[in-house]
């Protein structure tokens, strides 16, 4: 019997080893429930790969775009998925991911798609509603990045998420050759050339699709296919990846793609499969 029991002793603990990762992360994973994640619209077949997603707080809309290879339109949307608005703009789309607002109703276009990771010139689009016909330029190259591309294994300058605070853009990295490190860079929200500059990581086993900030600038989410990575309790926008951390399952989501805030307590997301969802934290 003693033996029984120190066999099943020594395979549960060697269980809970190879699963450590899957069961805690660097933090906590939870299953979505009923109530607080829910399928709300279709998309329009105009929108058929939403990639970046941003609510334009008190109107109950919401701005989104399509990948690489569409037009250089972003769509106004209720929360039915009917489209509002079609605000097209002359602006190449090499390869849009997301969207991020400021404190002042601006919206940042990230054009900092990179898949291959040969890209030299990147940029980020600034526009206003009110006047989409005025356009700021926000080139960039990473400060880290030597070779174009560089070898497979460091193929870590891909960005589809981004979200604004204080003055600047955050932009994460997608880790399309290891998929396990998330790098955090920041630029100033004004036109310009500069390097992005690195200004921290945190170890995801997932490549990020989204990202943004809550308006009381609390809580920071990323996204990647069916998974959302909340963090809070940081000291600033700056460190938001050394607060506490935990991960949720969005079951059934599909390959979600955008992430948005639409107030401190409830997130926008969109798929490429063509849906719209929201989750209550």
């Amino acid at each position: 019997m003693i033996k029984v029991i120190f066999v099943f002793i020594a395979a549960t603990a060697l269980m809970a080893y190879f699963l450590r990762d899957t069961l805690l992360g660097d933090g906590v994973t939870e299953k979505t429930g009923i109530k607080s994640f829910e399928r709300i619209a279709s998309l329009p077949g105009e929108i058929s790969e939403s990639s970046g997603v941003v609510a334009l707080y008190g109107q109950n809309q919401f701005l989104t775009h399509n990948d690489a290879g569409n037009k250089p339109y972003l769509y106004k949307l209720n929360s039915r998925g009917n489209i509002q608005e079609t605000i097209k703009l002359k602006l190449p789309n090499v390869d849009w991911e997301d969207l991020a607002m400021d404190n002042e109703g601006n919206i940042y276009i990230a054009d900092t798609g990179n898949n291959n990771n040969g890209r030299k010139e990147l940029a980020v689009y600034k526009i206003n509603l009110n006047s989409p016909s005025k356009v700021e330029a926000i080139r960039f190259t990473y400060e880290d990045q030597k070779k174009y591309p560089p070898p497979k294994k460091e193929r870590n300058f891909d960005s589809e998420a981004a979200f604004w605070a204080d003055g600047n853009i955050y932009l994460i990295s997608k880790d399309r050759g290891r998929g396990e490190l998330a790098k955090v860079y920041r630029l100033p929200d004004k036109a310009g050339q500069y390097k992005a500059q690195l200004i921290g990581s945190h170890r995801i086993k997932a490549q990020i699709t989204g990202a943004a900030i809550s308006p009381d600038a609390e809580t920071v989410v990323l996204l990647s296919e069916e998974k959302l990575h909340i963090f809070s309790d940081f000291s600033s926008p700056d460190k938001f990846y050394e607060g506490s951390y935990k991960e949720v399952e969005l079951d059934d989501a599909g390959q979600t793609e955008g992430v948005a805030f639409e107030d401190d307590a409830s997130l926008i997301i969109t798929s490429e499969g063509g849906s719209l969802y929201r989750y209550k934290l």
